[in-house]
């Protein structure tokens, strides 16, 4: 290995999604290939990128608050992301910035780092792993499919900021999920904005790996991860047609029976409003023919309380879709205007003293659906992932937990295990979000 002393050292700081991070190592993979190094603080960087979020309005005041940390504390900044697609924004706040790129624009990041801080004339790609540099621990990787969506959804601008659906070819993805493997990877989660939607701009072609043709699809990428050995993770799938023929692959094991499926809400009327599928009945149906054919499955999903129109009945209608749904995980947030969202425009807001109050009424009836189906794992022997080793105690994660999202599996005690292994173990005790287990003696 090379050193990289006395080369131009660059600072980073990501904020955002899986997605967002993604763009990040990326970039970060470009920059050592050209032989920059990566400086841990601002006071060892010659200058800082920041890849900033901008869904929601918490995100941009957050992705601006970090912008002028970095100039107060660096002075020489480069700011890329979904925020910079509103480059005004971004220089009304901070004018001192010396680039503003827009998202997944590694070209153009990579033209402004030359700008203001030329390479070394004598890169090695000796200095880059062979995976890339990940902003991940070791053992677990993002690996995103797909650029951009094609849906509208009336309180989502990432369209604007990201553009429409562009899926890589298959064989694209299926190298570098190998070379991630090989390189120790244990657990691959899948990740971009609309995963349902992967191959539908390239009208699903074959494409090849290890020379023989695939077609674009997300069946046929599923497949193909699955003779990978590591655990393939799905995030983010639309609740499409297509999705069911992912179940059987999840009942034989080869990819995890999870699904992180964002359904928004239970109410037609607020569904119809968010220009999102209406269909809750379906959604119900689907669910248990689903589990019918993968008992384990564990699903996940985010929704909305309170966005403009919502009644006292349409809230209820959702109450009663969680109840009936059951669904493992589940994240909720109080709709917050977003600007730019067609949703902006609609008539009837909700006050915010009730946004909460639903928002506290939703999570209340989830935790005690979440409760139950965490105590029917007592137990139950599962295979989990360490993630990391401390002293006294082991966290893990089962098939059910995807990490930074979910619970965690605790095993208490000191036991000479890494980040990475896979070991067997039965649970002993469920709290609201995370389970108690001991390793099995076989």
């Amino acid at each position: 290995m090379i050193s990289t002393k006395g080369a131009p050292k660059v600072g980073f700081v990501s904020l955002g999604c899986p997605k967002a991070t993604v763009d990040s190592e990326r970039i970060l993979t470009q920059l050592r290939a050209e032989g920059y190094g990566l400086a841990p603080d601002y006071q060892g960087a010659d200058l800082v990128v920041i890849n900033t979020c901008g869904f929601i309005d918490a995100a941009v005041e957050e992705s601006l608050e970090a912008i002028g940390e970095a100039l107060a504390e660096n002075g020489r900044v480069i700011v890329t992301g979904c925020l910079g697609a509103r480059a005004e924004l971004v220089r009304e706040a901070h004018p001192e910035v010396l680039a503003v790129t827009g998202p997944h624009a590694y070209q153009a990041v990579m033209d402004a780092v030359h700008t203001h801080l030329p390479p070394r004339q004598d890169p090695f790609t000796s200095l880059l792993p062979p995976q890339g540099v990940k902003l991940t621990p070791h053992h677990y990787a993002y690996v995103k499919i797909s650029e951009g969506c094609n849906h509208r959804c009336s309180f989502c601008i990432i369209p604007s900021l990201r553009g429409d659906l562009v899926s890589r070819p298959i064989g694209q993805v299926l190298e570098e999920a190998g070379r991630l493997v090989e390189a120790g990877v244990r657990e691959l989660l899948i990740v971009s904005q609309d995963t349902s939607a992967y191959g539908l701009d390239l009208r699903y072609r074959p494409d090849f790996w290890q020379g023989r043709p695939l077609k674009t699809d997300l069946e046929h990428l599923a497949r193909a991860l699955g003779d990978l050995p590591a655990w393939v993770r799905l995030h983010y799938v639309y609740p499409y047609p297509s999705v069911d023929a992912l179940i059987p692959l999840m009942a034989e094991g080869l990819i995890l029976p999870y699904l992180d499926m964002p359904l928004q809400h239970g109410s037609p009327k607020v569904l119809a409003a968010m220009r999102r599928p209406a269909a809750t009945e379906r959604v119900l149906e689907r669910l248990t023919r689903w589990r019918e054919v993968c008992p384990e499955l564990t699903v996940r999903s985010t929704f909305i309380v309170g966005f403009p129109g919502e009644t006292a009945a349409d809230f209820e209608l959702l109450l009663d879709f969680l109840r009936a749904a059951r669904l493992d995980r589940v994240g909720c947030f109080a709709y917050s205007p977003v600007q730019g969202a067609a949703a902006n425009a609609l008539p009837d807001p909700v006050p915010e003293a009730v946004k909460e109050e639903r928002l506290a009424r939703f999570m209340e009836v989830q935790a005690h659906i979440s409760r139950a189906k965490l105590a029917q794992r007592v137990g139950q022997r599962l295979t989990v992932l360490v993630d990391e080793v401390e002293e006294d105690r082991v966290l893990a994660r089962s098939y059910a937990d995807a990490p930074d999202i979910d619970g965690s599996v605790i095993i208490a005690g000191a036991w000479d295990l890494d980040p990475g292994d896979f070991i067997e173990v039965t649970v002993t005790g469920a709290e609201d979000h995370d389970l108690w287990a001991e390793p099995v003696d076989d």
